[in-house]
C-alpha cells in the first residue's frame, strides 16, 4: 500500500513554552561563545543581581526578624508597588528589556497567538533579573513565616510568584506598546509629551512623600499601604501578611486581582507583538508632495538645517538629525533626555525644602536652593543629556559600513555626530534653564543654569565621543527600540556609569568656580560655562578622531549584530 507523499513519519510533537526557554538558553550560550568580553559583562551581572538579592531579601525579611506587623504591612505593599513601577519604567529609560528571542524571527511559522505569547513570556521569566528579584522577594516569606507560621509563609510564596509574573508582563507590555507607538509619526510627539508630564508630576509627588514622612504619622501610612495593598502594585505581596493577621478571605481576592491584571498586560501585550512581527506600525500614510522643492541634494537636508554647507559635513549632520528624528530607537533616548531634564533639577532643587503649613492652601514650599546648588543639578542633567552618546556607533549597526568604505575622517564624523544631536538637545537644554529659574523664582539665576549645562553637555560630548568609539556594542536588530542583547543591557549599564562619573569630574570646576566667585558668578555663568564646554567637546573630538581612524574596521565589526 502506497503511503501518501504529504503523510508525517512521525506524530508532529505541539510546541510548548519550555522550547521557547530551551531555544533563548541555546541563543545566549552562542552569543557568549567567543566574546570574552560579553562573558565578563555576564558575570558581573550575575554578582549585580546576587547583590541585590541579598539585599533586598535583609530588608524584605526584617519586620519579620522584628516582629513588628505594621513595618511588615508597610514594607510589602509599598516595597512591592516600587518593584512594579520599576519594572514598568526603568526599561524604558536606562536597561532596556532583553529580547534575545526577536518576535520578528517568529513570523513565518505557524504559531498560534496563545503559543507565541506563551512561549515568549516563559524565556522573559529566564533571566538574571527575574531570578535576582525571586531572592529579594523571598524576604517576604520569611516575614509572613515568622508573623503567621508556616500557612502564612506558604501564602506569600504563591503571592510572590505571582508578583514576580506581573512584573515580567507589566514590563514586556509596556515596552512593546510603546515600542509600536514610537513607530508611528504620529504619535510620537503625544508619548512626548505625556512623559514629560509624568516627569514633571514626580517632583511634587516627592515632596509630598517627603513631608508625609516628615510627619511620621505611621497610623496614617499604614492605611495607605492597606489600599495599596488592594491594588496590582501591592496585591501579590500582601497575601501572606493576610493570612497571618487572619484575612484568609482576602487571599483568594488578590490573587483574582493580579490573575486578572496579568491577564490584560498579556492580551495588551500579545495586540502589540503581532505588530512587531509583521512590521506594522500603523503610522499615518504619507502625503504626496506637489513636486521637489529646492532640487534633489535641497531635499536631504531638514529645514532646520538651512544654515548647514552643502558639503561633506553639512551631508553627515543632515543625515545624523533624520535619524535621530525618524529612528525609533534613538527618539526613545531624545524622550529620556526630555524626562530627565525636568526631573533632576525639581529633585534637586526642590528636595531640599520642606512644607509648612499654611491657613489657604493646607501646604506651603519652603525652598533652600542657591547658585551652588543650581550649578551641581544642571552639571548632572547636561552629563545625562550627553550619555546617549556613549553608544552612538551602537545605532548604526551594520550601515556604518557606508562610513567606513567611505573613508571619512573621524573627526569630522564625530563633529558632525555631536552637531546634529545637539540640535535637538541644547534647545532642550535651554527650555530646562528657563523653567527651573522660574519654578524657583529667582529670574536672575539662568545664565547660572545655561552656562553649567554647557558646561556639563560640552565636557559630556567629549567623553562620551571617546566612550563610544572605545566601548560600543551591537544592538539586536529588532524594531523595539529597547530591546537588548544578552549582556548589552550590563554593557549598557557600566558605560552610562562610566561616561556620568567621567563627565561629572571633568565638569566639578563649574561647581567650584560657582563657589568662589561668589556674585560674580551669576554674570560670567554662561560665558565661561559655554566656552568651557565647546573647548572640551572639540578637544574630544580631535582625540576621539584620532582613534576612530585607527579603530574603523574594528569599531564596524564590533557594532554590527551577529546573526
Amino acid at each position: 500500500m502506497a503511503v501518501p507523499v504529504t503523510a508525517p513519519t512521525e506524530p508532529v510533537r505541539p510546541v510548548s513554552a519550555r522550547h521557547f526557554v530551551r531555544l533563548k538558553l541555546r541563543v545566549m550560550a552562542n552569543n557568549l561563545r567567543g566574546q570574552s568580553w560579553r562573558v565578563v559583562l555576564f558575570v558581573a551581572g550575575v554578582f549585580g543581581g546576587l547583590w541585590f538579592a541579598g539585599g533586598g531579601f535583609l530588608l524584605l525579611a526584617a519586620p519579620g526578624f522584628a516582629g513588628e506587623p505594621r513595618y511588615a504591612l508597610l514594607t510589602a505593599a509599598f516595597g512591592g508597588g516600587l518593584l512594579v513601577l520599576g519594572w514598568l519604567l526603568l526599561p524604558l529609560v536606562f536597561f532596556g528589556v532583553d529580547e534575545t528571542l526577536d518576535p520578528a524571527r517568529f513570523a513565518l511559522l505557524p504559531l498560534p497567538r496563545r503559543t507565541l505569547v506563551g512561549g515568549m513570556f516563559a524565556a522573559a521569566l529566564a533571566s538574571v533579573p527575574v531570578l535576582a528579584m525571586l531572592g529579594a522577594t523571598a524576604g517576604l516569606v520569611v516575614t509572613a513565616w515568622a508573623l503567621g507560621g508556616w500557612v502564612a509563609g506558604l501564602v506569600a510564596a504563591v503571592g510572590v510568584v505571582a508578583g514576580l509574573l506581573l512584573c515580567v508582563a507589566a514590563s514586556r507590555a509596556v515596552t512593546s506598546a510603546f515600542a509600536t507607538m514610537l513607530r508611528s509619526r504620529r504619535v510620537r510627539d503625544l508619548a512626548a509629551v505625556l512623559l514629560a508630564v509624568v516627569a514633571a508630576m514626580l517632583g511634587p509627588l516627592q515632596l509630598l512623600v517627603l513631608a508625609a514622612v516628615r510627619k511620621a504619622d505611621w497610623d496614617r501610612l499604614v492605611e495607605v499601604a492597606a489600599v495599596v495593598g488592594w491594588t496590582p502594585f501591592g496585591a501579590p505581596w500582601t497575601v501572606g501578611l493576610d493570612v497571618a493577621e487572619g484575612r484568609a478571605w482576602a487571599v483568594p481576592v488578590k490573587l483574582l486581582i493580579t490573575g486578572a491584571t496579568v491577564g490584560l498586560l498579556l492580551l495588551w501585550w500579545s495586540r502589540s507583538l503581532e505588530s512587531a512581527m509583521v512590521g506594522a506600525a500603523g503610522a499615518a500614510p504619507t502625503k504626496s508632495r506637489r513636486g521637489p522643492v529646492g532640487g534633489a541634494v535641497g531635499q536631504l537636508f531638514p529645514r532646520m538645517l538651512g544654515w548647514a554647507g552643502r558639503d561633506r559635513f553639512g551631508a553627515l549632520v543632515a543625515r545624523e538629525c533624520r535619524y535621530w528624528w525618524r529612528d525609533a530607537r534613538r527618539r526613545a533616548n531624545l524622550i529620556t533626555v526630555a524626562v530627565v531634564g525636568v526631573f533632576v533639577p525639581v529633585l534637586v532643587n526642590l528636595g531640599g525644602g520642606g512644607f509648612t503649613a499654611s491657613s489657604d492652601t493646607g501646604f506651603e514650599f519652603s525652598g533652600s536652593s542657591s547658585p551652588v546648588l543650581l550649578s551641581l543639578s544642571m552639571l548632572f542633567v547636561g552629563v545625562l543629556a550627553s550619555v546617549t552618546l556613549a553608544n552612538q556607533f551602537g545605532f548604526d549597526g551594520s550601515a556604518y559600513a557606508a562610513n567606513v568604505v567611505a573613508g571619512v575622517p573621524g573627526r569630522l564624523e564625530l563633529h558632525a555626530r555631536m552637531t546634529a544631536f545637539s540640535v535637538y538637545v541644547v534647545p532642550m537644554l535651554g527650555v530646562v534653564a528657563v523653567v527651573i529659574v522660574a519654578v524657583l523664582g529667582e529670574p536672575g539665576w539662568v545664565g547660572v543654569a545655561a552656562g553649567a549645562l554647557l558646561a556639563a553637555y560640552g565636557v559630556g560630548l567629549a567623553i562620551n565621543g571617546l566612550v563610544s568609539v572605545l566601548g560600543a556594542y551591537s544592538l539586536p536588530e529588532t524594531s523595539n527600540p529597547f530591546a537588548m542583547n544578552s549582556g548589552a543591557g550590563m554593557a549598557k549599564s557600566l558605560l552610562t556609569l562610566l561616561s556620568m562619573v567621567g563627565s561629572a569630574a571633568a565638569a566639578m570646576p563649574v561647581v567650584v568656580a560657582a563657589g568662589l566667585l561668589g556674585d560674580s558668578w551669576l554674570w560670567l555663568a554662561l560665558p565661561l560655562g559655554a566656552a568651557y564646554g565647546l573647548g572640551a567637546a572639540l578637544l574630544g573630538a580631535y582625540v576621539g578622531g584620532d582613534v576612530l581612524d585607527r579603530r574603523q574596521p574594528e569599531l564596524l565589526a564590533t557594532v554590527t549584530p551577529r546573526r
